[in-house]
């Protein structure tokens, strides 16, 4: 079964059912607390109040949170940097996740705009 680092992003369109990211939703993914912290939002943005709790336990139990060493948190400001430099705005949560699906040896999963054309993503609208 393939891996993949699942920011945000792409935990959202699974949970919508993009019938592009139709393939990841047998993936084993891996994500952090961080990104579980940001879909609360959308979900409750698209999914309402009523079904986010719920949503959440299941997308929680559903796939491995990594937790972050030192090394990826200085890393992922280190990428942040270094991509400011080229006018790409990333966030230090969406930089974390890059860095740790490295280390991993796995494909970072996502559909922002900002990281299609990077090395080792799995850039997918």
């Amino acid at each position: 079964m393939a891996e993949y680092f699942a920011d945000t992003y792409a935990l959202v369109e699974i949970l919508k059912g993009n019938p592009n990211y139709g393939k990841y939703s047998s993936a084993e993914l891996y994500t952090t607390e961080f990104n579980l912290l940001e879909l609360p939002y959308a979900l409750v943005r698209d999914f309402g109040v009523e079904k986010a709790e719920g949503i959440l336990e299941i997308v929680k139990s559903s796939v491995t949170v990594v937790v972050p060493e030192v090394h990826h948190y200085v890393l992922a400001s280190e990428i942040r940097i270094q991509e400011r430099k080229n006018e790409k705005k990333l966030s230090l949560i969406d930089c974390l996740g890059y860095v740790i699906a490295k280390s991993l040896g796995m494909r970072f999963l996502t559909g922002d705009r900002e990281f299609e054309g990077m090395a080792n993503v799995e850039f997918v609208k």
